[in-house]
């Protein structure tokens, strides 16, 4: 489908990156022999945004457990931009639509008591795309109102990418659904403008068994009852992605007067003392940020098949269980999703090649939340960590895939998901912090979440905003050639500050005693360690490894059961690659229990390069394989290719 952007935009912001040193040629080279890139047109979607705008989403669902489906109503209040347009075009992914109607405004079959007439509208369904789903196209005749209110009756699919349905096994309790609609996923449960660009306010109202809570990405009331119908509002503008859903066996407890935990009843009370530090971070972000715009942050712990760390679902992220530790050791991931309260929900991106906006701001934000309320010690092991990640992460991906801001055009935008919009932006600001001083660093923060408040933007618009308010009121300082380094060149640039832990220098001087004096000598120095140097240590280990060693670790410090999932990850990363028997049933315990793809995905991986990891990776892989969330099938799927029943190797 042919789209485009308006002459006016494509030209600001050809202006915008032509005059800061920016290449279109080089910006467009991953797409081969494509057209130029537009950098403001969202190649993910099929909208037709420049026609039509969504500004208000009204939703009535129930919940089906038995045929796994969501079934009912989405209402959209719709902003007419162009009067002779005839087709409102929408994004869906395998949705029965059963009917489409318009709610009548002086047409024929408009009552005169008041009451709501719905003329029916026309409507077909795409060729379906293996990446983007099927447009849903509306007939609509011209006109010069300025909404349109369409409401679309339909049902989802039990395979729908943005769904998991957990049953009682799984959960140890009742059965749970959820959704994970990042990045392009929102369309496989509801037919919307599935794009950054547009932000919309939602009412939805949730019917459930009784017995069970509904939750969302709006206004939650703990103290609500459970009669199996729940009504939600967001108030505050949100796009698409970040409209969530969850239902289960949920009870809800207090962390501070704008935060709290809801948690299956089983870890609620262990979920809280965990996080017991929120109200800190939000308090920590407002002074460095500016205001906390979402009225509160809670946090939902999901079951352990969650496949990210979190979701920063606004005024509900969703976390992994994995993150409690008992110790706070893994919280600065809710610091995280903390910081994306200000870098993507507030401050959001209008397409997803423009990831690093909310990831790498988030990043920043991050560290600077987990400096001020853990200290300054912590936050550079975390950082150092993140640096080795980057590392590894830029070593397997094309010169053109190590840029901030990335051609996805005819790629899945999951492929934009690694290591560097998070780890390499960091790096950026952290660049730019230390160049123009912390003092005015904050202040440029602080105004780019004011300026672009509630707002999608692009890199190209970004860059504008800094030459504008920063690099421009410093001249000479930074540069156009230096910013286009960072965001439209591979690697990390020359002049990076890199991140390096005094803490790390001393597990260095460790692990080498250890090599040559046995686990003995390691036993002082590894007393005191915190879970981000066991962590070092072992990701840092030699290549190769005797099983002798591997079981004094084991036996002195108790890797295997270790209760930080990160410390045991890297354990068994070790214990794959020197096939240290001992622990294989440990790892297949952890294989078949976590569905985090950031800890379960590099364990896959390194046991099929060989012929007897690979196989046991088939073996735990199918057992556990209906366990795990949509995304993580997918990514597995391709390393693993499991056997079906019938003997021939799956590909999908």
């Amino acid at each position: 489908m042919e789209k485009s952007v308006t002459t006016g935009l494509r030209l600001i912001l050809g202006l915008a990156l032509s005059a800061l040193g920016f290449c279109a040629d080089t910006v467009a080279a991953a797409g081969g022999d494509l057209e130029p890139l537009q950098p403001g047109l969202d190649y993910h979607s099929f909208a037709n945004i420049e026609q039509f705008r969504v500004n208000k989403l009204e939703l009535e669902l129930w919940v089906d457990w038995s045929g796994k489906t969501l079934s009912g109503t989405a209402g959209l209040q719709i902003k007419r931009l162009d009067p002779a347009a005839t087709e409102l075009i929408l994004d869906t992914r395998d949705l029965n639509i059963l009917d489409v109607t318009e709610k009548a405004q002086d047409v024929i079959g408009a009552t005169s008591k008041g009451e709501t007439a719905w003329v029916s509208r026309p409507y077909h369904l795409d060729r379906k795309d293996p990446i983007l789903g099927q447009a849903l196209v509306i007939e609509l005749p011209p006109s010069k109102r300025p909404s349109e209110f369409i409401r679309i009756e339909y049902e989802t699919s039990p395979t729908s990418p943005a769904l998991q349905w957990l049953g009682s096994a799984q959960t140890k309790g009742k059965p749970f659904l959820y959704t994970q609609s990042e990045p392009i996923a929102t369309r496989s449960w509801i037919p919307l403008q599935d794009t950054p660009q547009i932000r919309m306010t939602y009412k939805a109202v949730i019917h459930t068994p009784s017995d069970v809570v509904a939750l969302m990405s709006a206004v939650n009331d703990p103290k609500s009852k459970h009669n199996g119908t729940y009504t939600f509002v967001m108030p505050e503008a949100v796009p698409s992605y970040l409209i969530a859903l969850a239902v289960g066996d949920l009870k809800f407890q207090e962390t501070g007067l704008r935060s709290g935990v809801y948690a299956q009843k089983s870890i609620l009370k262990e979920a809280a003392k965990e996080f017991a530090d929120t109200e800190s971070m939000i308090e920590v972000g407002e002074k460095l940020f500016g205001a906390y715009r979402w009225g509160r942050f809670d946090i939902l712990v999901m079951p352990a098949s969650f496949p990210a760390g979190g979701m920063e679902n606004p005024r509900l992220s969703f976390v992994t269980p994995t993150v409690i530790a008992g110790d706070k050791s893994l919280v600065s991931l809710i610091a995280r999703e903390l910081a994306h309260s200000w870098s993507g929900n507030l401050v959001g991106i209008a397409t997803w090649r423009d990831l690093w906006l909310n990831e790498g701001f988030s990043d920043y934000l991050q560290s600077r939340i987990v400096e001020a309320v853990y200290g300054e010690r912590r936050d550079m092991m975390e950082r150092a960590l993140g640096l080795s990640a980057l590392d590894q992460s830029l070593a397997t991906l094309k010169p053109a895939d190590q840029f901030l801001a990335i051609d996805l055009r005819q790629r899945d935008p999951l492929d934009a998901f690694t290591a560097v919009p998070g780890e390499k932006g960091r790096l950026f600001l952290t660049y730019l912090e230390a160049k123009f001083g912390r003092e005015h660093f904050d202040a440029f923060l602080q105004g780019y979440f004011d300026h672009f408040a509630f707002q999608s933007v692009t890199t190209g618009q970004f860059v504008a905003y800094l030459e504008d308010n920063l690099s421009g009121r410093y001249p000479g300082v930074v540069g156009a050639a230096e910013i286009a380094a960072w965001i439209e060149r591979p690697g990390i640039p020359a002049d990076a500050l890199v991140p390096a832990s005094a803490a790390f220098a001393a597990v260095d001087a460790a692990r080498a005693v250890w090599a040559s004096a046995g686990v003995s000598a390691l036993k002082t120095a590894a007393h005191e360690w915190v879970p981000q140097q066991w962590i070092y240590f072992l990701d840092s280990m030699p290549a190769s490894l005797r099983a002798a060693q591997l079981k004094d670790l084991d036996q002195a410090f108790g890797l295997s059961q270790s209760a930080n999932a990160e410390v045991e990850k890297s354990w068994l990363l070790l214990v794959i690659r020197n096939q240290y028997q001992p622990s294989y049933t440990r790892l297949e315990a952890y294989l078949s229990t976590v569905g985090r793809a950031g800890l379960i995905v590099p364990l896959y991986r390194e046991l099929m390069k060989t012929p007897a990891g690979a196989a046991q990776a088939r073996r735990v892989y199918q057992l556990a394989r209906s366990s795990y969330h949509p995304q993580v099938v997918a990514a597995l799927d391709a390393i693993v290719a499991p056997e079906s029943d019938d003997g021939e190797s799956k590909d999908e």
